[in-house]
């Protein structure tokens, strides 16, 4: 599979708004030494690309400082290894042909993410993967499951990484949540948004009672056909906290996954069960209590990750060592709720950041 393209095309951003998204292109990188050259195929979205390109990712303060050159923008794509730099006997070992997936922080191998690991994000501060090509260390990539395409695939370094780690999250030596076992738990999932979807596949599979929340009726059916227990459309309900504990007997949930943020943080508080977990993963309600003051809760457990424990995604061994088999054995395809070309970056950017999503969105990078 010999690579003859010299060019790159990719879309750049310099933190300055989803409209001034623009295209450009550059020479082809050539992989160093434990380093492979990947020919992307396909991108989700995740909503910190949004925050990254309108400039408002800023709550992690070993990369606030604002972004001097343009780069690219997006963490989670499927590729192909095309090309090979010299490898340590040690290190992963890849050839040419195979179908990679991207790791979102490429220095987080294993164990408990540091500052450090911080600064090796991609789509900010490492350039990202909204591109045709991309240079990675080989220690940077987990091997893609057959079964799944491209886009399906593409979907899973974030999103069902999330939702693993916030239902099997270690900490202190032992698994918080589910615990080696789901069954007979309840899980509670806001949105339907793709770590939420990950979340409601992931817990079904592994026997837990689902219960989803959603402003929109349609998307509720969606999801009760993908197996949900119980519905709740916080708009009719907002009282929702109160319809958990009921229909849980009064125990609550046993994992909740906070999505929501300042609207959504305490009433997660009155139905999580004794002992339960509540995973910090994302504020869509806002990261203040309100205007002007204090971070919220959430935000401010998630930018530290901890108990409440905050979650950014997970270290490669799990998603390599425990997830994807998992994924594997239970045949789990991520729900793709639409597919962009990539001339229509800029559009998937703005209908992911619209909000009628349901799962992921997903850019077509690849020609073959």
């Amino acid at each position: 599979m010999a690579n003859t393209t010299t060019v790159v095309e990719k879309w750049n951003t310099r933190g300055d708004g989803l409209d001034k998204l623009v295209r450009s292109s550059g020479p082809m990188p050539q992989p160093g030494k434990n380093e492979v050259l990947v020919q992307i195929k396909a991108v989700s979205l995740n909503f910190r690309d949004t925050e990254v390109i309108m400039g408002l990712y800023n709550h992690h303060k070993t990369i606030d400082a604002p972004p001097e050159d343009p780069f690219v923008p997006c963490s989670d794509m499927c590729g192909v290894v095309v090309a090979i730099g010299d490898q340590d006997p040690s290190s992963t070992a890849w050839k040419v042909g195979d179908r990679v997936l991207s790791t979102f922080i490429q220095s987080h191998v294993t164990g408990q993410i540091t500052a450090a690991d911080m600064t090796n994000g991609l789509g900010r501060p490492l350039d990202g993967v909204l591109q045709t090509y991309r240079v990675f260390p080989s220690s940077g990539l987990v091997r893609c499951p057959d079964y799944l395409t491209d886009e399906e695939a593409s979907c899973l370094p974030i999103a069902a990484v999330t939702a693993w780690m916030s239902l099997y999250a270690p900490t202190a030596g032992k698994r918080l949540g589910g615990g080696d076992n789901l069954k007979g738990k309840v899980v509670l999932l806001q949105g339907t948004g793709g770590v939420s979807i990950a979340g409601l596949q992931i817990a079904k599979a592994a026997g837990a009672t689902v219960v989803i929340t959603s402003s929109s009726d349609e998307k509720l059916a969606r999801a009760k056909a993908l197996g949900a227990d119980h519905l709740i459309n916080y708009r009719a309900d907002p009282e929702w906290q109160e319809t958990v504990m009921a229909l849980t007997g009064g125990k609550g949930a046993d994992v909740i996954f906070e999505t929501g943020g300042a609207q959504t943080l305490y009433r997660s508080l009155d139905c999580v069960a004794f002992g339960g977990l509540i995973a910090c993963i994302g504020y869509l309600s806002g990261k203040e209590d309100a205007p002007g003051s204090r971070m919220n809760l959430n935000l401010l457990a998630l930018r530290r990750n901890v108990t409440l424990k905050g979650i950014i995604v997970g270290p490669r061994d799990v998603f390599e060592g425990e997830m994807m088999p998992f994924y594997e054995q239970a045949r789990i395809k991520p729900v793709v709720d639409r597919v962009f070309g990539f001339d229509e970056g800029k559009e998937a950017v703005k209908y992911l950041f619209g909000g009628g999503h349901f799962g992921k969105v997903v850019v077509r990078v690849g020609r073959d």
